[in-house]
């Protein structure tokens, strides 16, 4: 059993991966910044080295820290850039701190978004390899906290595995403008409104399940310095997904509108996995036309509709 903690724990993915990590007999405490009603989460502003550092006097050591705590997305990025920076950057500034002074093994969560306009297949190495462009304010804010991570790694022999998530979705992601492509679309197909589809973009899905299990496993295989595509194996096009989507719900596209390119967004990404099959037993359980039924679902009985 080991003592882990788990920033952003109410997230869409930080909150299964703190019960799943629970379930398999650790010790697991969470921090967000909303109040929660399970003992198991402490509210706090990774962005408030203050806050963070309590929550280590009080809850710790630890042996693990996933620190899945962020603001998300391109648009919510450019509409709170404060926030987004403070979090993204000073926040993990702040945990790097923490885990240069006290030792613990960190599990950083970055974001497939740091390929940019890479137009091939997206493995680990790219980064190493080729000159990168971010597109976006978000994509550059995770870049610039793997770029603090290999720092802290270099000067203080901090030990950090570094995970890339490409385009996660499934149950439990709550809607707002700025969430993902799949709860966006579901949401407004749901409630009859209108929404756009850039048709010369395409995707790696990772269904939620598949991509706690292999994020749960890094506790059981941690090798320092490794970094890891987390991504499935269902690469489609951004049309055929809402087109399954309609289809399940029973509705035509007659409010959405098709273009060809959203601007500063990557137009492919089709990722990697070898490394997270074999290291991490990454495996794709559910297929995405079940995942998307499970997500429609779900949003129905959430929000009533």
């Amino acid at each position: 059993m080991a003592r882990i903690l788990v920033t952003g724990s109410l997230g869409a993915v930080g909150a299964p991966l703190s019960s799943e990590l629970q379930a398999r007999g650790h010790e697991v405490t969470g921090l967000d910044m909303r109040h929660d009603h399970l003992s198991r989460n402490v509210r706090c502003d990774v962005g408030e080295f203050r806050e963070l550092e309590r929550v280590f006097d009080q809850r710790g050591p630890f042996d693990y820290v996933y620190h899945a705590a962020g603001e998300f997305g391109r648009m919510n990025g450019e509409d709170y850039y404060e926030r987004m920076w403070k979090t993204n950057a000073v926040g993990t500034k702040n945990v790097l701190r923490l885990q240069e002074e006290r030792g613990f093994r960190h599990i950083f969560f970055s974001s497939s978004e740091v390929y940019g306009d890479f137009d091939r297949v997206m493995h680990e190495s790219v980064m190493a390899d080729h000159p990168i462009r971010q597109m976006n304010d978000y994509a550059i804010s995770k870049w610039v906290n793997e770029l603090q991570v290999m720092n802290s790694a270099d000067r203080f022999g901090t030990e950090t595995v570094r995970v890339r998530l490409f385009n996660t979705y499934g149950p439990g992601e709550p809607y707002s403008d700025y969430r993902s492509v799949v709860c966006l679309f579901t949401y407004r197909a749901l409630h009859d409104l209108p929404y756009t589809v850039y048709l010369n973009h395409h995707r790696t899905a990772t269904y939620i399940d598949d991509c706690v299990n292999a994020l749960a496993n890094i506790s059981d295989n941690f090798i320092p310095g490794e970094v890891y595509n987390i991504a499935g194996e269902d690469y489609h096009d951004i049309k055929s997904l809402s087109d399954h989507i309609l289809s399940y719900i029973g509705k035509d596209d007659s409010k959405v509108e098709y273009r060809e390119v959203e601007a500063h967004n990557t137009i492919d990404k089709k990722g990697d996995n070898t490394s997270a099959k074999r290291d991490l037993n990454l495996t794709v359980t559910v297929g995405l036309e079940e995942g998307l039924r499970r997500t429609v679902d779900w949003q129905r009985s959430v929000y009533g509709v």
